[in-house]
């Protein structure tokens, strides 16, 4: 199995960890362990990126149900029970057999964090996932949220589409301590996660956002998929109100001479759900590998 493409080695020999990627690469595997399994059956909630096979445009979409609703079928699958909202933007995705798709289960109340990368099976009541990649991201800049719950009659409300951030919506970008990220390359795609104090994620304009790329595992997996294809789609989560912000566009990296990586994220579309997603949280504990936003 070949970890990394001509993107992802790109960005590695720019930062000088090609030795560190590899080493990392090697926990990557195509088959889900027991363990792995188990916590996907704790989550209550699934990121899931891919490219619309219609439009093209990337996007990352949640999918939230009871524990158990994303459950290993044998060592190389996953099956996925229900699905998006017709009016989300992955929803013709997730009735293409075969589409390549990539997924994240992010734990907040353990700070862990899983992916799992294939192809999409639908499936009468949901769909299921052939693995290709598996593997686990450390907890850094992961914040810790205790406790959830599920909020009884929380059901979406319809959704808003713009091709432009209202003044809400850039006030929603710049409160936010979490971030997914989706994109693809020529024969997969990838769902990530990117963390912070309010703050490390900008609102430049209505039609830009930006971040800073922290120091992580030195894989580089989201940067060289955009270097290879600049699609990208980002998706923004209210933790206690459920209320979702998915955009679509394409994202480059800027490298500063001080070996530091800004992301520039350039606005397609963006759509607004109110009360998407049936949980709540409780207040984030910020992480301690977070850096100053300011700084």
């Amino acid at each position: 199995m070949t970890v990394y493409h001509a993107g992802s080695r790109a960005v590695q020999d720019r930062a000088g960890v090609r030795e560190l990627a590899d080493h990392v690469g090697r926990s990557v595997g195509a088959a889900l362990k027991p363990v792995a399994a188990a916590f996907l059956e704790l989550q209550p909630l699934l990121v899931l990126g891919a490219a619309d096979p219609g439009t093209g445009q990337v996007w990352a979409a949640p999918l939230a149900g009871t524990p158990g609703f994303v459950r290993a079928r044998g060592p190389r699958r996953i099956a996925v029970a229900g699905g998006s909202s017709p009016t989300d933007p992955l929803a013709t995705a997730l009735a293409t057999p075969d589409i390549p798709v990539g997924t994240i289960a992010l734990d907040p109340r353990t700070r862990r964090r899983m992916r799992l990368n294939g192809r999409l099976r639908p499936m009468e009541h949901g769909f299921a996932i052939d693995a290709e990649r598996v593997f686990a991201n450390c907890p850094k800049y992961l914040q810790k949220r205790e406790t959830y719950e599920f909020v009884d009659g929380r059901v979406p409300g319809g959704a808003r589409r713009s091709t432009a951030l209202t003044p809400a919506q850039r006030a929603f970008v710049r409160s936010a301590d979490t971030l997914f990220v989706a994109t693809v390359h020529a024969t997969g795609a990838d769902a990530s996660h990117r963390g912070g104090n309010p703050g490390f994620l900008r609102a430049d304009s209505p039609r830009e956002l930006s971040w800073r790329d922290y120091p992580g595992n030195a894989m580089f997996l989201t940067l060289g998929n955009l270097a290879a294809d600049p699609r990208a789609g980002l998706l923004l989560l209210d933790w206690q109100t459920g209320t979702t912000l998915q955009l679509t566009g394409e994202a480059r990296t800027e490298f500063t001479a001080d070996g530091e990586r800004r992301v520039r994220f350039t606005l397609t579309e963006a759509v607004e759900t109110p009360s998407a997603v049936p949980l709540r949280w409780s207040p984030p504990q910020y992480s301690p590998a977070n850096p100053d936003p300011a700084g």
